[in-house]
């Protein structure tokens, strides 16, 4: 059965259906989790952290087995290739608890894909994105928003040139784009992430700007765009601030970062913009 498992259980249940339960824990804090995501957590048998497109803060996965019970890691090779995983489904409520909210990564699209050719339970409880806070918490129109980017670590003398094309096309279309910070710079998904940091993001674009053909912007013009940090959102150390990229890439403090580039401000954008900004 695919869904959200709503016909398989509810709050007064004694036993969560048996199958793939992929469940969204929220963006950091874990007080965001919805009450029923814990109670079908804590109703599996097995929980696993799917531990590679995104990360809980150090304090708040210290937390987790108080929140839901005992849990093991799963890094990209266990999840692209989930043969353990669906066997243990096949049997038993098994949950994979994604951080935000769980069909946001083609991964997980793929696992529904193979619950269904081979007769496994597939539920997916929903979980508060950081991309939804962002663009709350930005002060920006969420109509004005284009095509979301990710600016990927340099792996050897590998770098794409696409995620400043995207923003540049965002811009010349007059939209705003939310930029997310990769996590993991050997890119193989195996070891525990490192989230990149606003000065090695901005040094990035630079370098992709160096490279491009056409009418990049000058690698010295991207600095002075305009941008918000957004840190550690749905934490206690959340914190949103603006400025120029140059002076936002100099903030070394947080954990996990994304950037708004915004393309022109219309109505109050611009003052939600300037509130924000970073004290001189």
């Amino acid at each position: 059965m695919v869904g959200s498992g709503a016909a398989r259980f509810t709050m007064t249940d004694e036993e969560v259906a048996s199958g793939l339960w992929l469940i969204g824990i929220g963006p950091g804090d874990l007080d965001h989790m919805t009450e029923r995501a814990r109670s079908v957590a804590r109703g599996c048998s097995k929980r696993f952290l799917e531990g590679y497109t995104a990360v809980l803060p150090p304090t708040e996965e210290d937390r987790l087995e108080s929140v839901v019970g005992g849990w093991k890691r799963l890094m990209r090779d266990d999840v692209e290739k989930p043969d353990e995983l669906l066997d243990l489904a096949r049997t038993g409520p098994v949950a994979l608890l994604v951080v935000g909210d769980p069909m946001q990564a083609t991964t997980h699209i793929d696992l529904e894909e193979r619950c269904v050719e081979e007769g496994i339970g597939f539920h997916v409880i929903p979980g508060l994105t950081a991309t939804a806070l962002a663009v709350s918490l930005s002060g920006l129109q969420s109509y004005r928003f284009g095509r979301q980017v990710t600016i990927p670590f340099s792996v050897g003398e590998y770098l794409p040139t696409s995620p400043l094309q995207m923003i540049c096309d965002n811009r010349d279309s007059g939209l705003h784009t939310l930029v997310l910070l990769d996590l993991d710079p050997t890119g193989m998904g195996v070891e525990e992430p490192r989230p990149m940091v606003p000065g090695e993001a901005v040094a990035l674009l630079e370098r992709m700007s160096q490279r491009s053909e056409g009418d990049s912007p000058d690698d010295e013009a991207i600095r002075e765009w305009l941008g918000m940090l957004l840190s550690d959102l749905g934490t206690e150390e959340e914190r949103v601030v603006s400025g120029t990229l140059d002076e936002l890439s100099h903030i070394d403090s947080g954990y996990l970062h994304a950037f708004i580039l915004p393309a022109g401000f219309s109505g109050m954008e611009e003052g939600a913009f300037e509130r924000r900004r970073l004290p001189h």
